[in-house]
């Protein structure tokens, strides 16, 4: 009985906060817009029977998938988000593996206080982390006053409302998602391998390729699908730091929902981002259970 309900809990987490919202987002994106509340048709309405069911499931089509193949704003949106969140996945991974390394290999007394260190920014608010990189690249910020009066620079770098300044709060925001499985793998990795590479001749960077980054793959893989799904579909860094260039699908859905009230185009935007966030995970897992087999 125990073990049956361990099963079902995860099951219904997944049925209340995951398939019913997606389910009610695909019948929106099936809908027709109105100028009603709520702004689309048709409703169910089930007092009418089995004829208002049966009329309802008639009026919804596929007029909004169609119509995304048509404007050319919702492709140029989904490949500037995939190009933005693969670099700034990438960026991160760069940033944050040799932080992981030397958290991993650092002295055991050491590691809580690291690893509360890069926890510690998530005791803030995610707004006002954003908010604050708007005073640091700003013309008149932190950062272009410091690089003045070093001599740098004679005069302020244009940084925020660029794409640069969307990698920098990418990078920023999601390293300590990239940070703590790469940690996670590599703190509990046998150090003993590493020796043993280095006794059959191989140089500690030999050994670090051959042996440090293939056991860490569980982490870089974990960390990668962590910050690269959140960012395709990220809108607070592109609308606070981006600039009018800055296309992604978050700021696209925001304008069909908010500004254009046209809840159907927006459902299927939705729709097809989370297809796209998807299909790759469920690839991945494939291959993954097709290698465990493959080893046994």
């Amino acid at each position: 009985m125990r073990r049956a309900v361990l099963i079902v809990i995860p099951y219904l987490w997944l049925l209340a906060l995951f398939l019913i919202p997606f389910v009610i987002v695909l019948k929106i994106s099936l809908s027709d817009v109105a100028l009603a509340r709520p702004p689309y048709m048709p409703q169910l309405d089930l007092s009418e029977g089995w004829a208002g069911i049966r009329d309802f499931f008639a009026a919804l089509d596929f007029e909004n998938f169609v119509f995304l193949t048509t404007d050319d704003l919702y492709f140029k949106a989904y490949l500037s988000s995939l190009r933005i969140a693969v670099t700034a996945t990438l960026i991160t991974l760069v940033v944050g593996y040799p932080i992981a390394y030397g958290m991993a290999r650092a002295a055991p007394e050491w590691r809580p206080t690291l690893l509360m260190l890069v926890i510690l920014p998530f005791w803030t608010s995610f707004l006002i982390r954003v908010y604050s990189w708007m005073g640091i690249l700003s013309n008149e910020g932190v950062l272009n006053q410091f690089l003045i009066g070093l001599g740098v620079i004679g005069e302020p770098l244009q940084i925020l409302n660029t794409n640069t300044a969307v990698y920098i709060g990418i990078v920023y925001t999601y390293l300590p998602f990239m940070i703590l499985p790469i940690y996670a793998a590599l703190e509990k990795m046998d150090e003993s391998l590493l020796e043993a590479a280095e006794d059959l001749g191989a140089s500690r960077l030999s050994a670090f390729w051959l042996v440090t980054v293939p056991l860490s793959r569980s982490g870089i893989v974990a960390g990668c699908f962590l910050v690269l799904i959140p960012s395709i579909g990220e809108f607070v860094i592109p609308s606070l730091l981006g600039g009018s260039d800055t296309l992604m699908i978050g700021k696209v859905l925001w304008e069909e929902f908010f500004s254009n009230r046209d809840w159907p185009v927006a459902s299927a935007v939705a729709v097809i981002l989370l297809l796209i966030l998807i299909i790759p995970i469920v690839l991945f897992q494939r291959s993954e259970d097709k290698a465990r087999e493959a080893g046994k």
